[in-house]
C-alpha cells in the first residue's frame, strides 16, 4: 500500500512541478487551505472551534495576543497594568487602530478603535439575547448595582475591567477570540448576519463567501502593526479558504500545490508522508516542510468515581492504576500515531505548558508485573473475579482503545470498547452515565488552571467541567490557594503538587500529550509553530516553487 501511494504521490508531484500554480495570479501571494468541516460564522462572539477560531485571528484584535512562546504580548492594548490585590486590570489603547473599511459597510472617514468599542464588545458577550458560548470567559468581573459588567472606558484610549475576586489566569483568557473588538454600528445594522458581514481591525479583512464553497479575505492596507525593519503587516495579498470535506481529496490538492498547508495527520496520507518514527519520509523533502511541537491537548480515559452502590471495580484505586501499568504507551504512540503526539507518562498537565515538570510529576510507565501485583492487591489475582470494564470511545480513538484492550488482557482484564458517537458520548459523560470513557482537554488559555479546574470539587456536573467526579479535599485547597496566588513561578509551585496529587489517586489514564503538526509546501516561509495551534499569517510570504 505504502508502495502504490509512493507512485501516485510521485506521479503528483512531476504534475505539480509545471502546472501546480495554474489558476492563481502569479504576481499575488495568495495562501490556501482547506477547511473540511466547513466555517460556521465569522462572528467573533461565536469562535468556538479551531476552524472558526482560525479564520476569526485573521479578521480581528483583541487587546493582548500570545506569541508563539505562549508569552502574553501587546495587542491593541499597547501596555497594562494589574492592581496589587488583583482585581482591576487597566489597559492603555494604541490610538491607530481603526475598523475595517468595506463595501458591504464604508465608514465616511477611518473609524479608530476607542475604549467604549471594549465595553460595547465584551458586554456583548455577556448579553443573553447574543448567547454566546464564550459568556463564561467573564464570569469573574465584577457586577455593578444595576447588574451591568465593571467594563468602564475612562477616556478614549484607557480601558478597565474589574473582577470579583483575583482569577490570576485572567491576562491569558483575554487573548480568546471571543475577546475581540467589534464596531457597534455595524454590529447593530446587520444584526444576525454580521457572522458573514465582518468587520474587525486585523491583519486581513471579508472580502467573499460562498459557504460550503470558498471564502477569500484580503490583506488589510491599513493594518496597524510592522515587522522589526518597519514594514507593514501583513505580507500576502489574500487568503482563499476551501472546503473540501473528502480528506483524501485534499491530500491530493496538496500534493498537486493548490493548497499550501495542512494541519494534523490522517489515515489517509499518515503513512505514506510520515516514518514511524514521526518524521517526514525522505522522498518528500525537496518538495514539503514538516513542522512539529507540543499542542496544549491532553487526551485520556477517564473514571467516573461516584460511587452508584452497584459494585464498581473502579471505584478501587489499586484497579485504576494497574491500568495505567497496564499498556505501553511509547509503542502504542509509534506504531498506531507515528509518534505524532507524546507518551502520558506524567501527569494530566501535557508538554508546552510552562507547568509541566516530568522530573516531579511522574505518572505511569508500562509495568505489567506491577500492574498484575496491585490487581491482586485489589483482591483480583490475575484477574479473577474482576467484571468485565466497558470504556466508551468514538470512532476515531477505537484503534488506541483496542491496543490497550489487547494488553490489558495479558493480565487478566476484560476491556470491552463501547463505540458511540461523540456528541452522545459527551451527554452522558456531563451526566455521570459512563463508568469509564474517552476524552481529551485543549487548552482554552494559557494557564495550566484550565487542566486542573476539571478535577475542582466545586466544578461537579451539570454546572463545571469535573466529568470524573473527583473530589480531594487536599487538591481543592490548593487549588484555592494557587487561584490567590499573583506571582506566576509560586502558583506553578501549587500545580505541579495538584498534579501529583491526581496521578496519585489516578482518576485518569493519561495516553498521551498532542502535538501541533503541520505540512507546507517548500514555498511557504514564516509560518511558524505555537502550543495552541493558532493559524498566525501575518508573516508568512510564499515564493513561487521552481518549475521544471
Amino acid at each position: 500500500m505504502r508502495k502504490f501511494l509512493f507512485l501516485i504521490i510521485s506521479i503528483l508531484l512531476l504534475i505539480s512541478a509545471s502546472c501546480s500554480q495554474k489558476g492563481r495570479n502569479d504576481d499575488k501571494m495568495i495562501f490556501h487551505y482547506n477547511e473540511s468541516g466547513g466555517i460556521q460564522t465569522l462572528d467573533p462572539a461565536f469562535s468556538s472551534g479551531q476552524a472558526v477560531i482560525w479564520a476569526c485571528n485573521q479578521l480581528y484584535n483583541g487587546l493582548v495576543n500570545l506569541d508563539d512562546s505562549m508569552q502574553i504580548v501587546p495587542a491593541i492594548a499597547k501596555s497594562w497594568t494589574i492592581s496589587d490585590d488583583g482585581t482591576v486590570y487597566t489597559f492603555f489603547l494604541r490610538q491607530d487602530v481603526c475598523f475595517h473599511n468595506t463595501d458591504f459597510f464604508p465608514f465616511e472617514e477611518k473609524r479608530y478603535v476607542k475604549a467604549s468599542d471594549f465595553v460595547y464588545s465584551f458586554s456583548r458577550i455577556l448579553d443573553g439575547s447574543v448567547a454566546s458560548p464564550g459568556a463564561w470567559v467573564f464570569q469573574k468581573v465584577k457586577r455593578k448595582a444595576d447588574g451591568t459588567p465593571c467594563f468602564e472606558a475612562v477616556n478614549d484610549s484607557t480601558f478597565r475591567i474589574i473582577l470579583s475576586e483575583p482569577f490570576p489566569p485572567f491576562l491569558g483568557i483575554l487573548t480568546m477570540k471571543y475577546c475581540s473588538v467589534v464596531p457597534k454600528e455595524v454590529v447593530e445594522h446587520f444584526g444576525k448576519d454580521f457572522r458573514n458581514h465582518p468587520v474587525g481591525t486585523g491583519p486581513f479583512k471579508f472580502q467573499l463567501w460562498q459557504e460550503g464553497v470558498k471564502l477569500v479575505l484580503r490583506k488589510n492596507p491599513d493594518y496597524f502593526e510592522r515587522d522589526e525593519q518597519g514594514a507593514p503587516l501583513p505580507y500576502l495579498d489574500a487568503i482563499a479558504v476551501s472546503f473540501i470535506v473528502d480528506k483524501q481529496s485534499v491530500f491530493m490538492e496538496f500534493m498537486k500545490g493548490n493548497i499550501d498547508f495542512m494541519s494534523g495527520v490522517e489515515a489517509c496520507y499518515k503513512d505514506a508522508l510520515l516514518t514511524k518514527e514521526g518524521n517526514l519520509s525522505p522522498e518528500y523533502k525537496e518538495q514539503i516542510t514538516l513542522l512539529t511541537g507540543p499542542y496544549l491537548n491532553t487526551e485520556y480515559l477517564g473514571f467516573m468515581l461516584k460511587d452508584k452502590g452497584d459494585g464498581n471495580p473502579l471505584l478501587n484505586k489499586k484497579v485504576r492504576q494497574a491500568i495505567n501499568y497496564g499498556f505501553d504507551r511509547e509503542k502504542m504512540m509509534k506504531f498506531l500515531r507515528n509518534n505524532m503526539g507524546y507518551a502520558g507518562t506524567s501527569g494530566f498537565i501535557p508538554r508546552g505548558m510552562e507547568s509541566f515538570d516530568a522530573e516531579r510529576v511522574k505518572g505511569y510507565d508500562y509495568d505489567p508485573a506491577k500492574a498484575a501485583a496491585l490487581l491482586a492487591e485489589a483482591g483480583y489475582p490475575g484477574g479473577k473475579g474482576l467484571p468485565p470494564i466497558s470504556v466508551a470511545v468514538s470512532a476515531d480513538y477505537s484503534d488506541l482503545c483496542q491496543y490497550i484492550q489487547h494488553e490489558l488482557s495479558q493480565i487478566g482484564i476484560d476491556l470491552r470498547l463501547d463505540v458511540t458517537q461523540g456528541a452522545q458520548q459527551r451527554e452522558m459523560m456531563r451526566n455521570y452515565q459512563l463508568p469509564f470513557f474517552r476524552g481529551s482537554w485543549i487548552c482554552d488559555y494559557p494557564d495550566a488552571e484550565n487542566y486542573l479546574a476539571l478535577f475542582y470539587s466545586k466544578n461537579l456536573q451539570p454546572q463545571g467541567s469535573n466529568y470524573t467526579h473527583y473530589i480531594n479535599p487536599a487538591f481543592d485547597r490548593l487549588y484555592e490557594t494557587s487561584q490567590r496566588c499573583i506571582d506566576a513561578a509560586k502558583r506553578n509551585e501549587y500545580y505541579v503538587r495538584m498534579d501529583s496529587l491526581l496521578m496519585a489517586d489516578a482518576p485518569v489514564v493519561v495516553l498521551y500529550y498532542d502535538k501541533v503538526v503541520r505540512f507546507t509546501r517548500k514555498g511557504v516561509v514564516g509560518l511558524g509553530i505555537n502550543p495552541i495551534n493558532m493559524l498566525d499569517l501575518r508573516r508568512v510570504k510564499i515564493k513561487k516553487e521552481p518549475r521544471q
